[in-house]
């Protein structure tokens, strides 16, 4: 099996001065289907990394392989397609367009991905029924709640049926109740199939995941149970 995320002796270090190692000698294996939580503090390399697994940066040090394709040399051009090909990002902040549909904002995201409008509503449509908002597909993200507009930002995460579903801080903005409903979301897309990874610094929202990994000062470390 083809792991879809392998880091070997990952790290990032910033130029000085003074120079900063955000992140050193990461290995990471993530197998398809596998759900996992990277959870830190603030200031422990957690964004760091997040933007290493999600081609948004390059590693000043090992490899990184993406579906078994090394990404560490690619132009920023092969990196940009694989982005949209085979990663969603889900953000603390919704990031939907407000003069758009929760259709629209869905269908919006594969506009760069060469699918006929036609394919791209029904994959965009099959996509909010997944996370459970079919009955507002047409409503605008100024009348959803917070909870309701990150299952929109899910969908639009899915609906290019990315490799690696990568979500950073996805509860950050949301209350209790909400948040539960998200963290459901992600225990059925996990029953799916979908290979997960959760970046947080919230030891309740890390323990959902299957496997659980935590960064302090920029080194990984696997949580036994």
């Amino acid at each position: 099996m083809t792991p879809v995320v392998h880091m070997a002796q990952v790290g990032r270090t910033f130029p000085g001065p003074p120079e900063v190692q955000a992140v050193r000698d990461v290995d990471l294996t993530v197998l398809p289907g596998e759900y996992v939580s990277i959870v830190g503090p603030s200031g422990s390399g957690k964004s760091t990394l997040l933007h290493l697994l999600g081609l948004l940066d390059r590693p000043t040090d090992g490899s990184y392989q993406l579906d078994g394709e090394d990404v560490s040399g690619l132009s920023e051009r092969r990196r940009a397609v694989l982005r949209g090909e085979r990663i969603g990002f889900v953000f603390q902040a919704f990031h939907l367009l407000a003069h758009r549909s929760v259709l629209e904002n869905v269908a919006m995201s594969m506009l760069y991905n060469r699918v006929r409008r036609k394919d791209r509503l029904v994959r965009a449509r099959a996509a909010i029924e997944r996370v459970g908002m079919s009955h507002r597909v047409e409503a605008a993200p100024s009348t959803l709640s917070g909870g309701e507009r990150q299952r929109v930002a899910i969908a639009r995460a899915l609906v290019a049926e990315p490799s690696l579903l990568l979500a950073d801080e996805p509860t950050g903005n949301l209350d209790t109740t909400s948040s539960e409903t998200i963290l459901a979301v992600f225990d059925e897309l996990h029953r799916q199939g979908i290979t997960l990874a959760v970046i947080t610094h919230n030891d309740e929202v890390s323990r959902r995941a299957q496997r659980r990994v935590r960064i302090v000062d920029g080194a990984l470390s696997e949580v036994v149970a």
